[in-house]
């Protein structure tokens, strides 16, 4: 693991991988100017009960800090989806500065000047890189998402820009782990409909007397399964869920929280 937790001059804290070599960050919920006591103080979404100038500065804030421009994140309304898209310059800013009413849970670009962000609180942020072929991505990985494959999309629509997925580095930035992730039969029964039997068997077990998921492994088999050489996977070994003093966790807070923001640019 080659996460390194960074505090940036305006006091702003994220993790980085040492293995991107190209801007990117995954945010912590310290250094920013939201005042609520559930927001408190680098939320990085609206409709957490922020006002817009609040979440727009803790946006400024975090980009000055990873050394990407604000104006162009792109991080749309994520729905749990797999859908991945291409963003280019047309949509830098989009979820942020400008509305939209699309979705989106991932993207890949081989432009400049376009930084692909994806909210969390619990869920699985991944950014991507291919160092060679100088493409990016980035996506939002709950556990529907998880399932449905978002993380191999994400290498498939990298490789119709040229990227190789063996020069494809992947780094899963923190998220609820197994230790936290408690989940029922029907959760069970739905990922298992979407994965099979068999691999979710792997990944969804007992722990403590009761069903515990591992998100974190499932994107891993499947960025594998995609051809990226383990080697070239780093994970954070961060639990959101165990941290709450420094991540946002949907799960420790039951629901009232602020948002985090993972980015990666050329």
């Amino acid at each position: 693991m080659s996460f390194k937790l960074i505090t940036a001059e305006n006091g702003v804290k994220y993790l980085k991988s040492h293995r991107i070599t190209v801007p990117h960050g995954f945010a912590t919920r310290i250094g920013g100017v939201s005042t609520h006591e559930h927001t408190s103080s680098l939320n990085l979404a609206f409709r957490r009960g922020d006002d817009e100038g609040t979440v727009l500065e803790n946006l400024r804030l975090f980009c000055t800090a990873v050394g990407v421009k604000a104006e162009s994140v792109i991080s749309r309304h994520q729905v749990h989806s797999p859908d991945v898209i291409y963003a280019d310059e047309t949509v830098a800013g989009e979820g942020y500065l400008r509305s939209t009413d699309k979705s989106c849970d991932g993207y890949v670009t081989d432009k400049h000047g376009v930084t692909l962000g994806v909210k969390t609180a619990d869920c699985v942020p991944i950014l991507f890189h291919d160092p060679i072929a100088n493409i990016i991505g980035a996506v939002h990985a709950g556990w529907r998402g998880t399932a449905l494959g978002i993380a191999a999309e994400c290498v498939r629509k990298m490789a119709e820009l040229g990227a190789r997925p063996e020069n494809i580095i992947a780094a899963i930035g923190p998220s609820i782990r197994f230790c936290c992730y408690e989940v029922g039969e029907d959760f069970r029964d739905s990922v298992r409909e979407l994965v099979g039997n068999e691999t979710a068997a792997r990944f969804i077990g007992e722990h403590n007397g009761k069903l515990h998921a591992d998100i974190v492994g499932l994107n891993r088999n499947f960025l594998l399964l995609s051809g990226i050489a383990d080697e070239n996977i780093d994970i954070s070994e961060l639990c959101t869920c165990c941290n709450p003093d420094l991540f946002f966790s949907h799960r420790a807070s039951h629901g009232k929280r602020g948002t985090m923001l993972s980015v990666i640019s050329l």
